[in-house]
């Protein structure tokens, strides 16, 4: 070769790698540039950066050492970095740092992109959730009931030993003022501040009783006992933040259980619940849960939605996973018609649903004027009380109970409830009129389409990150850091469809 040659001839024109630098090209990257304070050395511009970050997703490269090895290597890297090549800590800390705290103003530009050049248009909106695992030890759990059952029995031994104190002092109580050691211990729980208080009093008192050995072995159990476990239980109750367990490793992670279980015994592992929205398969929403459960999720996913999108979709498809009192009455709230399952539907549309369990609620029959329920035996039952249930998101639903007045001699009983008590009916009126609406919807010749749309929509884009880009685990710890992740591999999943 008398001349080396040109990168930009070695680049077919639609090559996906020429689609990343056209849809990075067109954003407004203020947000990211500003991250940048200047001073010091020259650093890479942060467009040739995510542009390089982004493609590197598309191509299943997650790791910064990879990324660095191809921008080396890849004439692809080579062409979009302009021969720059960042070595493994600058993109790593790129990713978990500067990106952070812009990439969702990255995916949504990216989203209006798609709106202008209208690969989507919001009219439809299909839901569902994943859970992928976290960067963490598969063993480092730390669960509720155990630091509560741990704490309760901590507290047990505090009191004791303070009601032991107080008897030594009890010709003394003017030492500890208005509050004494044994008010201490009566009827509330005692914290590691008053524990630390205690343990200073003691000390006030072994000056002048040097000698004392019941005192000294209490100062040397809450100094080098009580008091640090005090201290960690409560540090604990405050990294739990609402759930049952967190991961030492991972402390924003909680304990789920997997799909891919390598080990095949349904064990527990540290993720995050991933909610996100599509249409045309394209991510238009998405969002990073600590919660368990698909349900409680929905409220907070699409208000980050409308936050950055300034609307609500026109119409949402879900699985029975949301058909909740709750989640309804949301979407009639922001009049978004709700394609949204519940528990039963399936099983209702079968012929045999009402006969295969002929004491299932539905074939209670309802009488209005008594306000009574009759069962198929013909026993009555009748309303007792109403019973309100709060949700984890704070909404107040209710539920009319029955009970039938002696199910003792009934021939059926065991088929009719596993109680040894009678029967009851837990009805939810507000609810009953929400599943006939939502059945109404998804039984319409619209309903029946997005029905079958839902399956090839979502669960296409999961298979695709998670299946055929390999992405099962996050690499970055902190659920900050993991919505970066997860936002960086969304965007990288719309670049690759719109190249398609």
């Amino acid at each position: 070769m008398l001349m080396p040659p040109n990168l930009e001839d070695l680049i077919p024109e639609g090559h996906l790698v020429r689609v990343v630098n056209e849809m990075i090209e067109g954003l407004e990257l203020e947000p990211l540039t500003r991250q940048y304070k200047g001073g010091g050395t020259s650093a890479y511009h942060p467009k040739m950066l995510l542009k390089v970050m982004i493609y590197a997703y598309t191509q299943r490269t997650f790791s910064s050492r990879q990324i660095a090895k191809a921008l080396r290597e890849n004439v692809n890297y080579l062409w979009l970095s302009g021969m720059n090549q960042p070595d493994h800590r600058t993109i790593n800390r790129f990713r978990g740092e500067i990106m952070k705290l812009v990439v969702e103003e990255v995916f949504y530009g990216v989203i209006e992109q798609l709106l202008d050049r209208g690969y989507i248009d919001l009219e439809r909106y299909f839901v569902d959730g994943t859970k992928i695992e976290a960067n963490a030890n598969k063993y480092s759990f730390v669960w509720r009931k155990s630091t509560e059952k741990n704490k309760g029995k901590l507290q047990e031994k505090v009191r004791t030993l303070l009601k032991e104190i107080d008897e030594i002092e009890a010709a003394e109580e003017e030492a500890y003022g208005e509050k004494d050691l044994e008010e201490m211990g009566e009827g509330k729980e005692i914290n590691a501040e008053e524990l630390k208080k205690a343990a200073r009093r003691i000390n006030e008192k072994l000056k002048k009783e040097p000698k004392n050995k019941k005192l000294k072995k209490a100062k040397r159990d809450l100094e080098k006992d009580y008091i640090p476990r005090e201290e960690k239980y409560e540090q604990q109750e405050k990294k739990y933040k609402g759930r049952n367990s967190y991961s030492k490793t991972d402390e924003d992670a909680t304990f789920m259980r997997m799909k891919e279980d390598h080990m095949l015994n349904g064990q527990l592992k540290p993720g995050y619940n991933i909610q996100m929205g599509t249409e045309n398969q394209f991510v238009v929403g998405y969002s990073v849960h600590q919660r368990v459960g698909d349900t409680s999720c929905l409220k907070e996913h699409l208000e980050k939605l409308k936050n950055w999108l300034g609307e609500y979709p026109e119409s949402l498809t879900a699985d029975a996973g949301y058909g909740s009192e709750e989640n309804y009455a949301y979407l009639q709230e922001k009049n978004i018609t709700a394609y949204v399952k519940y528990n039963t539907f399936h099983y209702e549309q079968k012929k045999r649903y009402k006969k295969n369990n002929p004491y299932r609620t539905e074939n209670f029959t309802y009488q209005a004027e008594k306000d009574q329920y009759v069962c198929p035996q013909g026993q009555k039952l009748s309303y007792l009380f109403t019973k309100k249930n709060t949700s984890d998101n704070g909404y107040v639903s209710n539920r009319r109970i029955y009970e039938c007045s002696d199910c003792k001699e009934c021939p059926v009983k065991l088929a009719c409830t596993k109680s040894k008590y009678n029967r009851r009916l837990y009805i939810g009126v507000e609810l009953l009129k929400m599943k006939k609406t939502a059945h109404d919807n998804l039984e319409s010749p619209r309903g029946k389409e997005m029905r079958s749309r839902r399956p090839i929509e979502v669960e296409s884009v999961f298979g695709r990150l998670k299946q055929n880009w390999g992405f099962r685990r996050f690499l970055l710890r902190g659920k900050e850091k993991v919505n970066t992740e997860w936002g960086i591999l969304c965007i990288a999943h719309n670049l690759a469809k719109a190249a398609v």
